[in-house]
C-alpha cells in the first residue's frame, strides 16, 4: 500500500509517499481502508525534530476515517463494510486523570493514518457520524478530542459562560470555538490575522482581538465583561495576559506551550485571591471520544476544514501548517 513516510528529520519537505507492506489485523483488530486523513501540529513538529522520543522511519497521521475491510480473530465479520472514524491513540490506561505509561498517539511510533489502510483495535473504530462527509469525519479525531477534554472535562463549560480561545486558526482552537458555542457559551478569540478573526465571527464568536496589539487582554475583558474559561496553547507572555481576563473562579486550561514558559513567572497572589485554576491537558480517553462523537451527532456539528488535497500532495499540506496559514483542518484524501 501507499503511505506518507518520514525517514529523516529537518523539514516538512522530507516526507515522501512510499510503498509499504499492507498491515494485517491481529486478534481483536480491524483493518480500515482510509477514505481521508488529516494533519495535526504534532505531525509537523516531528518532521523538524521538535517532538520527544522520535523514532524513524515513521508513517505520520493521527486522524482518519474509512471503511472496515477486514477483521482479526474474535471480531464479528459483520463489521466489514462499516463506516468508521478512528480514536487517535493507543492504551490510555485505567486512570481517566492522565494517560498511562504505555499511552501513545497514532503516527509515531505506531503506524499513522496517512496511508491507504491501518489496523486498529476494534473498539477504536467508532461509527462515523452519518451527516459528515469523509473529509469532515477525518478532521474530527485528535483536535476535536483535545479541545473536548480541555473545554468540557477540565473547563467544565456551561451555558452562559464566557470562553476565550487564544490563537484561533488551528484545529484544536476551532473545535474549542465550536464546542463552546454548542454548549451555549459566549466565545471570544485572539489572532494576529484580521481574516481569521473575521472567520471566527462567522463561526459564532462574539468578538476578538489582535494579540499583537498592546492591551489586547483589556479589549477582551471590556467586550466580554470577564472570561470564565481560557483555552490556550501558546504559553509565554500570553499566560499572564490571558489570566487577567478571568473572572473570580475562572479556569485557564492549556494544551501546548509554543512560546515556552511565562518569562515573568506567575502572579501567584492574584491567582489565589481570585480562586483561579490552571490546568494542563492533552488528548483524551476513549470514553471522552465517544461522548464527543455523540455530541457531534446530536447537534449535527460540522468540523471546520481549511483545505483538502490528495495524499500524494502531503508536502504542501505540511508546509501550510508549518507556516500557520490554516483556519481549521488540513485533510488528505485517498486515493492518491
Amino acid at each position: 500500500m501507499k503511505a506518507v513516510v518520514l525517514r529523516e528529520i529537518g523539514s516538512p519537505s522530507n516526507v515522501r509517499v512510499e510503498d509499504v507492506p499492507m498491515p494485517e489485523p491481529r486478534a481483536g483488530e480491524v483493518r480500515v481502508r482510509l477514505e481521508a486523513s488529516a494533519l495535526n501540529r504534532r505531525d509537523v513538529w516531528i518532521t523538524v525534530g521538535a517532538y520527544p522520543r522520535i523514532k524513524l522511519p515513521s508513517i505520520s497521521g493521527s486522524d482518519g476515517a474509512g471503511v472496515i475491510e477486514a477483521v482479526g480473530e474474535g471480531v464479528d465479520a459483520a463489521r466489514i463494510g462499516r463506516e468508521v472514524v478512528i480514536y487517535p491513540a493507543r492504551e490510555w490506561g485505567d486512570d481517566p486523570r492522565c494517560g498511562g505509561a504505555n499511552f501513545r498517539v497514532l503516527g509515531m511510533p505506531d503506524q499513522g493514518t496517512l496511508a491507504e489502510c491501518i489496523c486498529v483495535p476494534a473498539a477504536d473504530a467508532v461509527p462515523k457520524p452519518e451527516h459528515l462527509s469523509w473529509v469532515q469525519a477525518a478532521a474530527l479525531p485528535l483536535a476535536g478530542l483535545t479541545a473536548w477534554r480541555a473545554l468540557v472535562t477540565h473547563g467544565e463549560v456551561a451555558r452562559g459562560q464566557k470562553v476565550l480561545v487564544t490563537g484561533i486558526g488551528g484545529g484544536v482552537s476551532t473545535f474549542a470555538l465550536l464546542w463552546a458555542k454548542y454548549h451555549g457559551a459566549e466565545v471570544y478569540v485572539t489572532s494576529s490575522s484580521a481574516e481569521k478573526l473575521a472567520r471566527a465571527r462567522q463561526l459564532g464568536a462574539a468578538g476578538g482581538a489582535n494579540y499583537r496589539e498592546a492591551g489586547w487582554e483589556k479589549q477582551i475583558r471590556e467586550m466580554s465583561g470577564g472570561i470564565d474559561i481560557v483555552i490556550d496553547s501558546a504559553g509565554g507572555e500570553t499566560v499572564n495576559l490571558a489570566l487577567t481576563t478571568l473572572n473570580n473562579g475562572g479556569r485557564f486550561v492549556f494544551f501546548g506551550a509554543t512560546q515556552g514558559n511565562p518569562p515573568q513567572g506567575l502572579e501567584l497572589a492574584k491567582l489565589f485571591f481570585r480562586q483561579i485554576r490552571i490546568q494542563g491537558t492533552t488528548m483524551g480517553t476513549p470514553a471522552e471520544f465517544a461522548a464527543m462523537v455523540d455530541f457531534v451527532n446530536a447537534h449535527r456539528i460540522e468540523p471546520v476544514v481549511d483545505q483538502t488535497c490528495r495524499l500524494s500532495e502531503a508536502v504542501g499540506a505540511y508546509e501550510r501548517m508549518y507556516a500557520c496559514e490554516q483556519m481549521g483542518k488540513l485533510v488528505l484524501l485517498n486515493p492518491l
